[in-house]
């Protein structure tokens, strides 16, 4: 029907009927056309060679990537990556604008660092000998471990929100393991009081051949001095200090509801590796709320002792870890874990954030394992599960499930002890509460192509309320 009704059209009015059918057709390859140009226009712009050469463009979620220097430094900077990179630098793209005669031209423009641009054979700064480094380009060509460290580690200003302000609460991690001694080690501080200065605490959590025992120790600190010195810091007679690529804590505390001297004296060494961190990491949300990460020693050398009353315990040989957290925690629900095993390092996490800030549901968690030679898998699809004790007002079991196309891991921890800390500078006292969780991990899965099995001690902790 259809066809006998175009033939008669067509010898009716033939040339109006050849004029429309040329014209669908004419519109059909433009269409064509612009669709084929729009795709070779696509992939020329993603092209290495349009941005200064090389082979890979390295980009952020949201094209631009904020943490280069740590990516270079830290996961590239991996034996995995480092010995396949010939050459690699950072590029910048924004707009300069002109000014001549009253006239205004929008130019765009690229940056660039010229002695790794030409590394990587840019064809536009290989013949101009006019453009050389900066010295703030050393930052890039030649990083100082102790300079990203620091920049990696900084404390940060507390927000001007003052309805979370009393809940703003920033710490430094470390952990540890050699032979039989284990340790959890805390310089905590928290927010501004009302003289100007910030209450801090010291706690350590120490495991001697499953004998557990804590320490303790607070003092009032500067809140400037926080800022300017960060990571170095001194709470009362204890101390970290940053020597090259080297954290060295020195702590002086006294073991809780003991009466007397007892006390806990001792120096960790803990050595950053490249390669081994992970980038910072912070989530906003409405009404001022934020909440930061960053792990600078993934996994690292340990050295140094413990002193308890006359027992020395040797750390030597062992291995550490060490992270910093920082964020207004009221209404926050935090679950952390890490364990080592074997030049294996494996991490999770996630944050619930209040319900006035952001939709929990909307909020990922992360599992990343790391082995001796940089990262072997990550997934961002993770499941957290927590078996509640009450009778002890904490878990007893947590089951961590993490899927993606470099991992599949489980992991069911059994919580073995845990140390409540009350925030009692904050009016959100017998509330708010800092909870550090020993426990044993047991571990089944795939890391990339290496199959996971093994028994492990390692560490949990989490903020919640009471």
């Amino acid at each position: 029907m259809i066809a006998r009704l175009a033939l008669r059209t067509l010898l009716m009015h033939p040339i109006r009927t050849a004029v429309l059918a040329g014209g669908f057709g004419l519109g059909v390859a433009v269409m064509a056309n612009l669709l084929g140009v729009a795709e070779v226009v696509l992939e020329q712009s993603q092209s290495p060679a349009l941005v200064g050469g090389g082979d890979v463009i390295v980009t952020g979620a949201a094209s631009r990537l904020t943490n280069g220097r740590y990516l270079l430094w830290g996961g590239l900077g991996a034996p995995a990556f480092a010995d396949r990179i010939a050459a690699v630098s950072p590029t910048r793209r924004g707009s300069v604008f002109l000014v001549q005669d009253g006239v205004v031209t929008r130019l765009r423009a690229r940056g660039g660092i010229p002695s790794l641009e030409r590394a990587l054979e840019d064809p536009e700064t290989a013949g101009v000998t006019a453009w050389f480094d900066a010295p703030g380009d050393a930052a890039w060509t030649s990083p100082s471990p102790a300079d990203v460290l620091r920049s990696l580690d900084r404390f940060h200003p507390v927000p001007d929100v003052s309805a979370r302000a009393a809940s703003w609460v920033e710490w430094l991690y470390f952990n540890g393991q050699a032979g039989s001694t284990r340790f959890y080690l805390t310089f905590l501080v928290g927010p501004v009081r009302e003289n100007g200065r910030r209450m801090a605490g010291v706690r350590l959590q120490l495991d001697r051949a499953g004998q557990l025992e804590n320490y303790s120790e607070a003092a009032e600190i500067d809140a400037n001095d926080v800022l300017d010195t960060a990571p170095e810091i001194t709470i009362g007679a204890n101390r970290i200090r940053l020597d090259g690529d080297r954290y060295v804590v020195a702590f002086d505390l006294r073991r809780d509801a003991v009466a007397g001297l007892a006390r806990a004296r001792g120096e960790v060494a803990l050595t950053a590796r490249r390669g081994h961190s992970l980038p910072p990491l912070e989530i906003a949300g409405a009404r001022g709320w934020v909440s930061g990460y960053v792990v600078p020693v993934m996994s690292g050398a340990l050295d140094g002792r413990i002193q308890v009353g006359s027992d020395t315990l040797p750390l030597a040989g062992g291995t550490g870890y060490h992270d910093h957290n920082w964020g207004f925690w009221e209404g926050v629900s935090w679950q952390w874990g890490q364990v080592q095993h074997e030049g294996l390092s494996i991490l999770y996490g996630r944050v619930f954030p209040p319900a006035d800030a952001a939709d929990a549901s909307r909020v990922p968690g992360f599992m990343m394992v790391l082995g001796p030679d940089g990262p072997l898998g990550q997934a961002t699809r993770v499941t957290i599960d927590e078996t509640i004790e009450p009778s002890l007002d904490r878990p007893a079991r947590i089951v961590v499930r993490g899927t993606s196309a470099s991992l599949d891991l489980q992991m069911e921890i059994a919580v073995e002890s845990a140390i409540r800390t009350p925030w009692r500078s904050s009016p959100l006292a017998g509330g708010l509460a800092f909870l550090q969780m020993r426990g044993r991990y047991r571990v089944s899965g795939r890391a990339g192509d290496r199959a996971l099995e093994f028994t492990a001690a390692g560490s949990a902790e989490t903020f919640r309320g009471r």
